[in-house]
């Protein structure tokens, strides 16, 4: 064999080594949104495609040709209007290891597409348990508003605004009043260029665990240093409750260790441990039992490629004179809806089993309190345990419908609570 030929070979090996190492270069599908963005900025005529000519029809393309692509897109977005800029921005996100494979900087593209962006949601709710059917009392409406800015390289703040409201008749003194509030007030502050190190200081979500917030998912106000990359993620922050019945207004150091595998972050699949010691506020009351601390385990496994399974549980450690608690939660799931991809859905089934003051809410979780448990400042807790089951279908872009429903559950003490129906409308932009 030619001497020059195998040396040429040997090179090209050498090279295509180093790129597939670091790119899986899996097809991108013709029904996936970043197919689909690619060929709305083609037909817009701010690209052209895989062969600088024509982009192919329905033929899946490889993650390498997509970014191939969005570089042609990125030097060309002179020609972009400020929604398709948005779009650029967010292909370049994803295509950013294979983009810096090519040699192509996105370092600065938020940059060149302007620095603040507006997003949100909107729910339409209707919910059975009990006599919430009374004056309406199923209906509730929830709007949010987020404005997203980038203040320099390193720097990002949120501000974002609530309005939620019941159907119900109401006056001055109902509970059911409409709320207006600021939800999100917030910086976000890398301490490195690699931005693996962020520091985030204000109003948050603050998801207490990963068993879709069962502990607490809600408001907070505090201070959060972050550390992750694509194998782990460790977190600390201290802060404020600002939801709930008995947690508002309490204080918690906290802290996570997740690592990441069988794809990463991307994969979803995941396991995580993580500690919270509680100190407990004067405006909660005299008698109401605030936990000591809490420490926790989750994972979420991908399997089979569309199933998916989260598993949580939760040792409460509550104050001398008050027994602790056990939270177990776990849900299984086939396929996954997505806002961005219409006709995508997804069925799944899970499953509660909390000790008597094990929760204290404001939860996260789709379940009303009684269904987890959770005390009031009149009414103690019981406990729980219940199966629930649901589905989600996008029928349209950013827009999908959702229906949840529990059966068989009791309180600890294995007494009937009211089942809980539960359907929605929601839609994000």
């Amino acid at each position: 064999m030619n001497k020059k030929l195998v040396a040429s070979l040997v090179a090209t090996m050498a090279v295509g080594a180093t790129a597939f190492a670091a790119n899986p270069f899996v097809d991108v599908p013709s029904d996936s949104w970043a197919y689909n963005s690619v060929v709305e900025l083609a037909n817009s005529g701010i690209i052209q495609g895989v062969d600088g000519v024509h982009f192919q029809g329905e033929r899946n393309i490889t993650r390498y040709e997509a970014a191939e692509i969005v570089a042609k897109a990125m030097a060309h977005e002179d020609r972009a209007n400020a929604e398709q800029r948005a779009l650029i921005n967010r292909l370049a996100d994803e295509f950013s290891d294979e983009l810096n494979n090519l040699g192509v900087r996105v370092s600065n593209l938020e940059d060149r597409v302007g620095n603040v962006k507006l997003t949100g949601d909107a729910r339409v709710r209707y919910m059975k348990q009990g006599d919430m059917l009374k004056n309406d009392g199923s209906w509730q409406f929830r709007g949010r508003l987020r404005a997203n800015a980038k203040i320099n390289d390193r720097a990002d703040a949120v501000i974002g605004v609530n309005y939620a409201s019941k159907f119900s008749s109401t006056d001055a003194a109902s509970a059911d009043k409409d709320t207006f509030y600021v939800d999100r007030a917030y910086v976000n502050y890398a301490l490195d260029a690699g931005k693996k190190f962020n520091v985030m200081v204000g109003r948050y979500d603050y998801e207490l665990g990963n068993a879709s917030g069962i502990q607490y998912g809600d408001n907070f106000d505090g201070a959060q240093l972050k550390f992750a990359n694509k194998k782990m993620a460790a977190t600390a922050g201290y802060g404020k409750f600002r939801e709930g019945d008995i947690l508002k207004d309490t204080k918690t150091a906290y802290g996570e260790l997740e690592g990441f595998f069988g794809g990463g972050t991307v994969a979803g699949s995941a396991v995580g441990a993580f500690y919270n010691n509680f100190n407990k506020s004067d405006a909660v009351g005299a008698g109401v039992v605030v936990p000591d601390d809490l420490w926790g385990a989750y994972t979420s496994l991908n399997f089979a490629k569309k199933f998916n399974f989260l598993g949580e549980y939760q040792k409460v450690n509550n104050p001398n004179g008050t027994a602790d608690a056990d939270v177990f939660y776990g849900k299984l799931q086939y396929g996954k809806a997505l806002f961005a991809q219409p006709k995508t859905w997804d069925l799944w089934v899970d499953y509660v089993n909390i000790d008597k003051n094990g929760v204290y809410g404001s939860t996260g979780n789709w379940r009303t309190d009684s269904l987890l448990g959770i005390p009031t400042a009149t009414v103690a807790s019981a406990g729980a345990k219940g199966w629930g089951v649901g589905a989600d279908y996008a029928f349209a872009k950013n827009a999908q419908f959702q229906v949840f429903q529990t059966f068989n559950s009791k309180t600890k003490a294995n007494k009937d609570i009211d089942e809980l129906t539960r359907a929605q409308f929601v839609f994000v932009f």
